[in-house]
């Protein structure tokens, strides 16, 4: 269940609220006027392709001797 929280105990605990956001999706926050806000996590949409490189120290020269050499017949 999502909590709610008052607009005084969000302003006064907010980095924790944040964390709170971020653990179970969404937290409530009510004003005195009855106005209810959600606060949650806004995720960022990723590549499955999007992937972290490794630096093999080669150089161009040396990646297109690989690149020939796998195109060779035996």
């Amino acid at each position: 269940m999502t909590a709610v929280y008052t607009y005084t105990e969000a302003r006064q605990n907010l980095a924790s609220l944040l964390d709170k956001a971020a653990d179970e999706g969404e937290v409530r926050v009510k004003r005195r006027d009855g106005q209810v806000f959600v606060i949650r996590l806004e995720r960022t949409a990723t590549s499955p392709l999007d992937v972290k490189g490794i630096d093999l120290n080669l150089s161009t020269d040396e990646i297109l001797q690989f690149i020939a050499e796998s195109r060779r017949y035996t």
